[in-house]
């Protein structure tokens, strides 16, 4: 039987919740997450529907269960993982990681970026940053945005100044400011080699191969309002892809995950 639309949201709200408090380092190692009927109680919903979510993460790899003991974070020596099935997930990026601003937003005129933003001028505006967890820069992105989109964000500070760290994602900062929400992403994975100057900013030999993921992300209008494209050393990131046959259980979807950077070196 498919389940309720109504209960498959529900399961899935809880299990970003507690998604995002492991994420922060609520529950360290040894700490027990709480009980399938304390949970229930807090979020006034069943224990059926926690139990569901915390399928949710056992199968991400988060949080595994001891009989009699309860539910714990899984230790992984701080090591990066996320799971990105939808836009908000990778909003998210900023509940565990910093940026790093390495080229402040600035106006520029670049045909590729806005042939690929589908755009009628050659000017753009673009930023570039690091993207660190624990410390460790385990990407470099490049973002490029259509000018009107562009001047939304002249006035973050964090992306004016070179050098400068926050706690945020551009997709994140746009949403709030744009006049209908960001609703789709596509994207495009390939390896590149390292440039000399991202050898020098992920500190690899240039020449390196890295993974390159491209991004392309519209509004719920359809209008494209932000080219990202990012590339990770593979030694601190790796891309996992989990698919299922039509017709399986409700409530499943593609699980992408992203591993990286071990800040025990």
């Amino acid at each position: 039987m498919a389940e309720r639309p109504q209960r498959r949201s529900t399961y899935l709200r809880l299990a970003g919740e507690l998604r995002a408090a492991i994420l922060r380092h609520d529950y360290p190692d040894g700490v027990r997450l709480p009980t399938e009927a304390e949970l229930a109680g807090a979020y006034a919903v069943s224990r059926q529907t926690v139990r569901r979510a915390f399928q949710d993460l056992v199968a991400e790899g988060l949080v595994y269960r001891v009989p009699g003991r309860g539910t714990f974070a899984t230790p992984r020596e701080e090591q990066y993982l996320r799971q990105f099935g939808s836009v908000d997930d990778l909003m998210g990026l900023s509940v565990d990681t910093r940026m790093d601003v390495v080229t402040p937003l600035h106006r520029r005129v670049d045909v590729d970026a806005a042939g690929r933003l589908g755009l009628h001028t050659d000017r753009v505006h673009e930023v570039a940053f690091l993207r660190r967890h624990e410390d460790v820069a385990f990407c470099h992105t490049s973002v490029w945005l259509p000018p009107a989109v562009g001047r939304l964000l002249e006035d973050v500070k964090e992306l004016t100044l070179p050098g400068s760290a926050g706690a945020f994602t551009v997709i994140g900062l746009l949403d709030g400011r744009l006049a209908e929400p960001i609703a789709e992403a596509e994207q495009s994975i390939t390896v590149a080699e390292a440039t000399a100057d991202l050898a020098e900013r992920l500190g690899c030999a240039p020449g390196r191969a890295l993974l390159r993921i491209d991004r392309v992300y519209r509004t719920a209008a359809g209008r494209l309002v932000e080219l990202a494209v990012s590339h990770f050393l593979p030694e601190h990131y790796s891309y996992r892809v989990r698919l299922r046959r039509s017709g399986a259980p409700a409530g499943s979807r593609p699980a992408h995950q992203g591993s990286g950077p071990s800040t025990s070196k």
